[in-house]
């Protein structure tokens, strides 16, 4: 176990980070999938947001890749949001208590500072990406960037080679990996312990080096999920996206050493029932203890009378 000491402002952060099991990721998504189905309606309700933006970004800048770059800098900014959302609808479930979608809103609404500095922190590293690779394309490659024109009456890939393709690829891997370092934790860490934005991205930062083998995997599903995704013209981020949400919120408690909220959906609800049932009935004793209570008093009289 390490002990993290992440310093802001205004206060000393105490994280502590473990070491998880390589294979944990997949019991993050599985946890995941129980929050998930837990209440389909909140949950989809996040899906259907980041597939109507998804499907608003790729009628408007499908074939333009200078607005290409601005579009994913504007989803990176929403995506923070969202998954706040999420990451609060898990934290109430692990604390035993329900969630609507109204309730997953107190998640943003109490830490809007810091998710919108992360929200800005990813949306430079999008606009980073388009503008590095336009650098690489030039200076290494001397080759030009496709024009406007070109691209807005003939398309993206039909104005491009496969130097420029590959070029912009290894760029946005590069940066993608630095975001997922940077941010494996941090929006849960924010939700969970009104964590700055600097101190979430630093202990992220720690969970991600502490745990490399674990985080190859954890990303490669990220990967392999989100481009199952978009194979489907985005229709697949109608699930796949809170899916991912939830399982944030599974992944930080699993790097920070706390136990996971395992109630199966259908046995939630007679769990509730069962709270509700005896929360009001105080001094009511078990039955069984009352029981054994009265036998004990008759073998007490029995041993008095011999």
């Amino acid at each position: 176990m390490a002990t993290t000491l992440v310093t802001g402002r205004d206060r000393t952060l105490n994280v502590e980070i473990v070491q998880v099991r390589t294979y944990a990721p997949f019991t993050w998504l599985r946890h995941g999938w129980f929050d998930l189905r837990r209440n389909w309606g909140a949950s989809l309700g996040y899906g259907a947001l980041i597939l109507g933006l998804g499907w608003t970004l790729l009628i408007i800048c499908g074939t333009h890749p200078y607005f290409i770059a601005a579009a994913i800098s504007g989803f990176l900014l929403v995506g923070p949001m969202m998954s706040a959302g999420l990451c609060e609808m898990s934290r109430r479930y692990s604390l035993g208590q329900a969630a609507s979608f109204d309730d997953s809103l107190e998640g943003f609404a109490r830490h809007v500072p810091a998710l919108m500095e992360i929200g800005v922190i990813l949306s430079i590293c999008a606009a980073g990406w388009f503008l590095l690779s336009a650098i690489l394309l030039g200076g290494v490659f001397h080759i030009g960037a496709p024009s406007i024109r070109e691209t807005m009456y003939h398309g993206f890939l039909d104005s491009t080679n496969r130097r420029q393709v590959l070029a912009y690829i290894a760029v946005g891997g590069v940066l993608a990996t630095a975001v997922f370092t940077s941010t494996v934790v941090a929006i849960p860490l924010i939700i969970d312990r009104n964590a700055s934005a600097a101190q979430a991205m630093r202990a992220s930062v720690t969970a991600t080096l502490r745990n490399k083998s674990a985080m190859i995997l954890w990303s490669a599903l990220i990967l392999l999920l989100t481009i199952i995704g978009y194979a489907l013209l985005l229709a697949g981020m109608l699930i796949i996206a809170p899916l991912l949400g939830h399982a944030t919120w599974h992944a930080y408690l699993g790097m920070t050493g706390q136990q996971h909220s395992a109630t199966r959906p259908e046995n939630a609800a007679a769990k509730a029932t069962t709270q509700v049932s005896t929360s009001g009935v105080d001094g009511l004793v078990n039955p069984n203890d009352a029981r054994e209570a009265h036998l004990r008093k008759i073998r007490t009289k029995t041993v008095g009378y011999r």
